[in-house]
C-alpha cells in the first residue's frame, strides 16, 4: 500500500511541479504566477522530488515475505 501512495504522490508533483514550471516561465498564462521566477524555482523543486519519488518507487524491488 505504500508504494502506491509514494507513486501517487510523485505523480502529482511531478505534474504540479511541471504547470508550476510552465507558469513561471511565462508559457501557461491567466495566472498570479506567470512569469513569476519563484514559481519557476517551486515548480522545478517539485518536479524533481517527483521525479525522485516516481523513480525511487520503479526501482524498488518488492519484500519477499
Amino acid at each position: 500500500m505504500r508504494r502506491w501512495i509514494t507513486l501517487a504522490v510523485g505523480v502529482v508533483l511531478v505534474l504540479v511541479g511541471a504547470v508550476w514550471v510552465l507558469q513561471g516561465v511565462g508559457v501557461l498564462t491567466g495566472s498570479f504566477m506567470t512569469g513569476q521566477k519563484l514559481w519557476f524555482l517551486i515548480g522545478l523543486v517539485a518536479f524533481l522530488v517527483g521525479v525522485v519519488l516516481v523513480a525511487a518507487n520503479l526501482t524498488r524491488r518488492k519484500p519477499t515475505s
